[in-house]
């Protein structure tokens, strides 16, 4: 008589294998996320591109806009549009920006670009809260800040880490006063003269003139004086 083995153990691990296909193929895929880079990650740095990906998730529809809030020190009119899907714009907010137009194909990763104006001095990280929205209306929202030394998020924002600020350059010292200058070999000195030497002239030389015209005027009157006598005497 032969005996047939049960086939239960045999049929159980051809089970367990399936189960085990069918959740690495079927099973739901890895969250998207929203990454950003910069070109000079420096706190107090200018003109900087920033650029941000965001990771398509919908496997019915692309992604259509993205709307980013900026982190303080940031302004949305410190901010410009360096590169975009085509077809998209820049539309500033009271506390961001977003850039949409058409949507993309199912499965290609939003990428834009934005220059900064200036990045804030003294900041060490910068969160670009952003909000994904797809060409059916379904929203991803990336919006919950990392901490350091946490599990990350289910919605991670974007994250920016910067280098410290380079230094101040240093303020100079004032600069003194010219002082007076020697005047060169060759130039007459200047000679100061007062008020009053210049009256005391003046007065010398009117004396002197004066004294000049008296002596032939007394000398004419002498004469006039003498020929008015003999006129005057009788003839013998």
């Amino acid at each position: 008589m032969v005996r047939v083995r049960p086939a239960a153990p045999a049929r159980f691990v051809v089970l367990t294998v399936l189960i085990g296909v069918f959740l690495l193929a079927g099973g739901p895929p890895a969250a998207a996320h929203v990454t950003v880079a910069a070109d000079n990650p420096q706190a107090g740095a200018r003109n900087v591109t920033v650029t941000f990906t965001g990771e398509a998730e919908s496997s019915r529809a692309g992604i259509a806009s993205e709307r980013v809030v900026l982190p303080a020190g940031i302004r949305p009119q410190d901010v410009r549009l360096a590169r975009a899907p085509a077809g998209w714009t820049l539309t500033r907010n009271a506390d961001g920006y977003t850039v949409a137009g058409p949507a993309l194909p199912v499965g290609r990763d939003a990428v834009h670009a934005v220059v900064v104006a200036e990045l804030p001095r003294d900041a060490t990280r910068l969160a670009f809260r952003t909000v994904e929205t797809y060409g059916d209306g379904s929203v991803s929202r990336w919006i919950v800040v990392p901490q350091p030394g946490a599990a990350e998020p289910e919605n991670p924002a974007p994250v920016l880490t910067l280098r410290p600020a380079a230094p101040l350059p240093t303020p100079t010292s004032a600069v003194p006063a010219p002082s007076a200058v020697a005047a060169p070999s060759g130039t007459p000195p200047t000679v100061e003269v007062s008020a009053g030497a210049v009256e005391e002239s003046g007065g010398s030389g009117a004396g002197l003139w004066i004294a000049l015209l008296a002596v032939p005027v007394a000398v004419i009157a002498g004469g006039l004086v003498v020929a008015v006598r003999r006129r005057g005497a009788p003839r013998p």
